[in-house]
């Protein structure tokens, strides 16, 4: 493996797309209220993306140091635990994307005022302490909270707000689904982990409600998203054409079955895969049925 690879593997890909629907979501809506800006586009994904990257280097560096990630974890490699990376290397990758968010979120900050900068160091606090720090509340079962809040609401209104400095309804609701898909992928992923990380001392809410019930807030969280998009759409809430997300819901059958079926490493990681695409594909039709 070569820098670049390990790198890639740090930069856990596959979970960008958390990072991106948010955006395209709440600018679609701002171009449908005809208030949309691609600056405030363009910015926006660039602050997300980095503090996605920033929170997936911290995570591999942080766990490192806390022992959670040993050779029994089920997942992909970590890079600092691998000895691959080293964590003076890790965290100046933390430090160099945080600087790109803080760089995306000045110019944002520039035309939607000084709330986008009290959002973007309160969302890289949380993202720091989620970890780190010396109470890390990742450990205490509260990451699936916090992903709700600042990958689901926080991002999506955010993300409408920074074009006209509003956040219509509309934002809000769809901020709901979009967050509850989001933390299913940390649910995938962290139900995966449960016997290491229980091993590690580190209580995810998945250790905390053990597997059968960890099982039941997934599909709780997957299939419970599209009715609700479906309920805002008939009711008038959301643009009328938002309805046609709630036929992915035959797309959530896969991951909720290999979760309730499997337990093999392998098999998990293609649920909590098809769970990130899951996630993508239906912000990408929300945003597409809002702009026709």
């Amino acid at each position: 493996m070569n820098a670049v690879q390990a790198w890639k593997i740090a930069a856990r890909v596959h979970t960008l797309p958390a990072a991106v629907v948010p955006v395209v979501v709440g600018s679609a809506l701002a171009e449908f209220d005809d208030v949309f800006r691609f600056d405030a586009l363009a910015y926006g994904l660039t602050a997300a993306l980095a503090i996605q990257l920033a929170a997936n280097f911290a995570n591999d560096a942080s766990d490192a140091a806390r022992g959670a990630d040993t050779a029994e974890r089920l997942g992909p490699p970590r890079m600092v635990a691998s000895g691959r990376i080293s964590s003076r290397q890790m965290w100046t990758g933390v430090t160099l994307a945080l600087l790109v968010a803080a760089g995306a979120g000045v110019a944002l900050t520039a035309i939607a005022g000084p709330i986008i900068l009290v959002i973007g160091v309160v969302s890289v606090a949380a993202m720091l302490g989620y970890v780190g720090g010396p109470i890390p509340y990742g450990y205490r079962g509260l990451g699936e909270v916090f992903v709700f809040v600042f990958f689901g609401i926080v991002a999506t209104v955010g993300s409408r707000f920074v074009h006209d400095m509003t956040a219509p309804r509309a934002a809000w609701l769809l901020s709901i689904p979009i967050g509850m898909l989001v933390t299913a992928i940390l649910v995938a992923n962290n139900y995966r982990d449960l016997d290491t990380d229980r091993a590690a001392g580190k209580r995810t809410l998945a250790v905390i409600l053990g597997p059968a019930r960890t099982r039941t807030l997934f599909a709780i969280l997957v299939y419970g998203a599209f009715p609700l998009i479906a309920l805002f759409a008939v009711v008038g809430w959301t643009p009328m054409l938002t309805v046609f997300a709630f036929l992915l819901i035959s797309f959530a059958t896969g991951p909720v079955r290999i979760v309730y079926s499997k337990t093999d490493g392998p098999a998990l990681i293609r649920a909590l895969k098809m769970t990130a695409r899951l996630h993508l594909w239906t912000g990408l039709v929300l945003a597409g049925a809002v702009l026709t």
